[in-house]
């Protein structure tokens, strides 16, 4: 399978072609940068020259893939607006990852794992694995809630993601990727592993926004307090 996979969720702006067959994705062509904002101004150019390094059309895609959050509110929808857009154009289907599932498939093999992306606020959005299998959904935790599951994961755990760094001190026997987005190849398996039935672009939040709508709008006289 050939596909496209976008990332605008956390702090990488991501475009990346690959192709896919079982567990081996092949990068074909990739432009990936550090980014917290600016996604909406840097995507589509970075999937044009991607797609360009790799030699193909967009028409010879099979399928676009792409991170659904948890991250930046803004991020995200930059990324998902991008990939749907492309994909309708395209007439292929688009399926959504949970960036906190792409980062716990970046951490390559060990016991257990805790995908931790900070949350600000005192918190961190996380996921836990243990033999390959997640003990639980997705959640936004306090940091001290998150330690306690993170101390039960055991020796040898791998704590992957920005969150990972509120962690250092917990447990030295612990390994900490401190990555700012998933591994472009870690989500280019799973979005080729995922059924599009299932795997719907939508957003996924684990809390509310920080910005909240007026009260009045433009103009309004103010509602004296009672």
């Amino acid at each position: 399978m050939r596909l496209m996979i976008v990332d605008t969720a956390l702090g990488l702006c991501t475009a990346g072609v690959f192709a896919v067959d079982g567990a081996d994705a092949r990068q074909l062509g990739l432009r990936s940068e550090p980014m917290v904002k600016g996604h909406s101004e840097r995507i589509a150019g970075f999937a044009r020259d991607a797609a360009a390094e790799a030699g193909v059309a967009f028409a010879d895609l099979d399928r676009i893939g792409v991170t659904v959050g948890p991250g930046s509110f803004t991020g995200l929808r930059v990324g998902l607006a991008f990939a749907q857009g492309l994909a309708a154009a395209l007439g292929r289907p688009v399926v959504g990852i949970s960036a906190l599932d792409a980062l716990a498939a970046s951490a390559g093999e060990a016991p257990a794992v805790a995908a931790l992306i900070d949350a600000r606020r005192g918190q961190v959005y996380a996921r836990f694995w243990r033999d390959g299998g997640p003990e639980g959904p997705a959640e936004a935790l306090t940091l001290e809630a998150a330690a306690g599951r993170i101390e039960r994961l055991g020796s040898g755990a791998v704590l992957v993601g920005s969150g990972a760094a509120l962690f250092t001190g917990l447990a030295p026997d612990m390994i900490l990727r401190l990555l700012d987005g998933p591994e472009p190849g870690a989500l280019a398996r799973l979005a080729a592993a995922a059924d599009p039935a299932f795997a719907r672009p939508t957003p996924l939040y684990l809390r509310a926004p920080d910005a909240t709508p007026p009260t009045r709008l433009p103009g309004q006289a103010r509602t004296p307090a009672p």
